[in-house]
């Protein structure tokens, strides 16, 4: 994920605590199963009551787990930034609460709002009084990875964003993001679909470091499937242009027919789109999955259709399937009960919370961050139920299918494969990296060397 920088608020870091809402929770209004035979999806619930008892750890004792979630909901720049990704935590853990909580001891949520700057203010909070964080997602994590390791605090997030994060010690994801390896699978189809552009794409530049970085990596993917990409040298200025049609024109002249960003859909982006429309080209336009989502829709629907042309490849279940995937009508139905906001970030924190909550139930009693790490680091197949594509948590290796979402007027649906709710998998789609694109150092075991210590808690096997 590519977000602006901005102003510092005053509001991150401020920890709001979430108290269990009991077995009458909004969780339970959805319908959800509860008790013995509950599920998400194709997952037996891991939650549920039973004995267990100790205060095993710091946030744990006989009655609760304490753990801190969050998101960057309180960023001046773009007012509830993430914000699915805490209201997807909290429903949750009602959800859990409701069944029992894990082995009987109820989990206290702590919301934590980093508000883009706050980070590792934020961290600071939870590395006092938190088991563990969360299914959060915090867009600058690189300023909070080192507090992080330093206090030993275990870590299941949503998504990561920095390279020290994306393979951080103590840190298992429900949908990796490794530095060196990439799920390909969105080029490779892409490939399938339009297979005489093979020549005909190239990837928009930008200034921020970040979609540097980005737009490396992409560059060694798509070559990896097969396209000989373009370099028309556009590069545009991060912090906007006063016109964008310059740089249009320039992709004209290079006789590009499909174009990659790395940004996410914010309006410098869309400025671009629409000089693009007024050079008189209309290339196929790609990006991250983080274009799935209301604000292409809504400005497309206002913008005569302009972004119809919008491919977004994932390795998570449209929202629209929901019909078709039971994960996919859990999760609306657990988040809507609680009045909280959909989306595909949403769903990536519900995934990470299923699988900090099977890990320990896993620990059943004895409920440590060394168990925890045991627990995550076994775990290899994992799909949250049927809500994304399979990924291997323990290894930290992203999938190796996906599906290839369009855009029509205000309306996302599949476009490959042709069959709604389904993946193409392939060996082939999962790609090693060169490590000139990761931005940071790895150790044998893959983990990023810059903020390791003697006291991190690695798995004992």
């Amino acid at each position: 994920m590519v977000v602006a920088s901005a102003c510092a608020s005053n509001r991150g870091g401020d920890p709001v605590e979430s108290v269990a809402s009991g077995p009458d929770s909004a969780a339970t209004a959805a319908g959800t199963q509860q008790g013995a035979d509950a599920k998400f999806g194709t997952l037996e619930s891991p939650c549920g009551t039973g004995d267990a008892s100790g205060a095993t750890d710091q946030g744990v004792t006989d009655t609760e787990i304490r753990i801190g979630y969050g998101d960057d909901r309180g960023f001046t720049n773009s007012p509830g930034l993430n914000k699915e990704m805490g209201d997807a935590v909290a429903a949750m853990i009602d959800w859990c609460n409701a069944q029992g909580g894990i082995n009987g001891r109820q989990i206290v949520g702590t919301h934590y709002d980093a508000a883009m700057t706050q980070a590792n203010a934020a961290m600071q909070n939870a590395c006092g009084s938190e088991f563990m964080m969360v299914g959060h997602g915090f867009a600058m994590d690189q300023t909070s990875e080192q507090t992080r390791v330093a206090c030993n605090m275990a870590a299941v997030p949503g998504f990561t964003v920095s390279p020290d994060a994306a393979n951080g010690p103590m840190t298992y994801q429900g949908v990796p993001f490794p530095v060196d390896y990439a799920n390909g699978s969105q080029w490779f189809q892409i490939a399938e679909m339009y297979p005489d552009l093979m020549d005909g794409f190239d990837l928009v530049g930008s200034t921020m470091p970040t979609i540097i970085t980005s737009t490396t990596k992409i560059r060694s993917v798509a070559e990896a499937a097969g396209f000989d990409l373009k370099d028309c040298g556009v590069t545009l200025n991060y912090e906007g242009e006063s016109s964008y049609v310059p740089f249009a024109e320039k992709f004209r002249e290079c006789g590009v027919d499909g174009l990659w960003t790395s940004r996410s859909p914010v309006p410098a982006e869309f400025n671009f789109i629409k000089a693009l429309d007024q050079s008189g080209i209309d290339p196929i336009f790609m990006g991250e999955a983080t274009w799935y989502g209301d604000a292409a829709r809504e400005w497309n629907g206002a913008n005569g259709g302009l972004l119809d042309n919008l491919h977004a490849g994932m390795t998570f279940q449209m929202i629209e399937n929901a019909d078709i995937v039971p994960a996919v009508q859990d999760y609306l139905d657990i988040v809507e009960a609680q009045g909280g906001k959909t989306a595909l970030l949403g769903m990536q924190a519900t995934s990470s919370f299923l699988l900090w909550a099977t890990a320990a139930d896993a620990c059943g009693s004895d409920l440590t961050r060394q168990c925890m790490i045991d627990e995550l680091s076994s775990i290899h197949e994992w799909d949250a139920g049927g809500l994304h594509a399979v990924t291997d948590p323990g290894n930290n290796m992203p999938a190796t299918c996906g599906l290839v979402t369009t855009l029509s007027g205000t309306e996302f649906t599949q476009a490959f494969p042709a069959e709604a709710g389904t993946f193409k998998c392939d060996e082939k789609y999962l790609i090693a990296t060169d490590s000139s694109t990761w931005g940071t150092d790895l150790g044998p075991d893959r983990i990023a060397t810059k903020y390791l210590n003697p006291n991190i808690i690695r798995p004992a096997s």
